[in-house]
């Protein structure tokens, strides 16, 4: 009888150190969330004086500041950690290079300070959003081994514990495919 009440308790701790695990893991994941959160909308701000900066010297390149405004537009309307958010953001990322790669063609755009200033921002920030999404990707890789790993899959089930989607480069072309820029 002593021996089934010691198991019993040995599954009992069993389980809450699980269900603390899984509490923690989720915690995590959601704080590198909210990381890369505040890097994407740091980089949201310093985009529209990018665009106003390379207009005052490329007038004529409308479609690129159209495509980079869209492209912010649709990244800012998307939602928490999902495919959508990161092909979103994907898209930005080429219409800036895009963006980039016109103020190739303006030497006296590419000696403006306050061009070169946003740009290191806006590579810094790219950086940090980077290593915001390493961080976020460990996290939510640890969350799902535990979720699919036994036992604890078992308490994952019971507690409803669902699988979190990783934030990574998209299948979409604006992502795998250098930015091609025509004159």
């Amino acid at each position: 009888m002593i021996y089934i009440l010691v198991i019993l308790g040995l599954l009992v701790l069993w389980a809450i150190f699980a269900y603390n695990g899984f509490v923690t893991l989720v915690n995590r994941a959601k704080e590198a969330w909210a990381d890369i959160e505040v890097q994407l909308k740091r980089r949201y701000d310093l985009i529209p004086n990018l665009v106003n900066t390379v207009k005052g010297y490329a007038t004529h390149e409308s479609s690129a500041f159209e495509n980079v405004t869209k492209a912010r537009s649709m990244a800012m309307g998307a939602q928490g950690p999902t495919k959508e958010h990161a092909e979103a953001e994907n898209m930005l990322t080429g219409a800036l290079k895009s963006l980039f790669a016109i103020s190739e063609a303006y030497p006296d755009l590419k000696a403006n300070t306050n061009f070169l200033e946003l740009q290191r921002e806006l590579s810094d920030t790219e950086n940090k959003i980077q290593a915001a999404r390493r961080f976020y990707n460990t996290n939510v890789r640890d969350l799902n081994i535990k979720m699919e790993s036994f036992p604890s899959n078992i308490i994952a089930r019971v507690f409803n514990f669902t699988k979190m989607d990783l934030f990574d480069l998209a299948d979409t072309d604006a992502a795998q495919n250098p930015v091609e820029v025509k004159f």
